[in-house]
């Protein structure tokens, strides 16, 4: 136990800082589970750019490295251009 009144502090906000990034790590894996398991695009459209704005959010918060959130927004994109094709194909016929 902590004896120093810093440290009782540091022991406060490490608990309070450890609930916002569980609940922004959660958000992240929800919003790509939406995306990712969607077939409409005009579903997808708005929970997309909101999951691409919370990657982004959580890179200048420091709770992920650029390159993750890159990868992530990469396969994102992937799959609703996959699916946009599939749509444009499926009118055009």
């Amino acid at each position: 136990m902590a004896h120093h009144k810093s440290a009782k502090k540091r022991i406060r906000s490490t608990k309070r800082k450890t609930e916002y990034n569980k609940a922004a790590t959660s958000k992240i894996k929800t919003l790509t589970k939406k995306v990712l398991a969607s077939d409409n695009v005009k579903e997808i459209e708005p929970v997309y750019k909101e999951a691409v704005a919370t990657l982004d959010r959580n890179v200048t918060k420091g709770r992920l490295h650029k390159n993750t959130a890159a990868r992530k927004k990469a396969a994102l994109t992937k799959h609703v251009n996959k699916l946009s094709k599939k749509t444009e194909t499926a009118v055009k016929a």
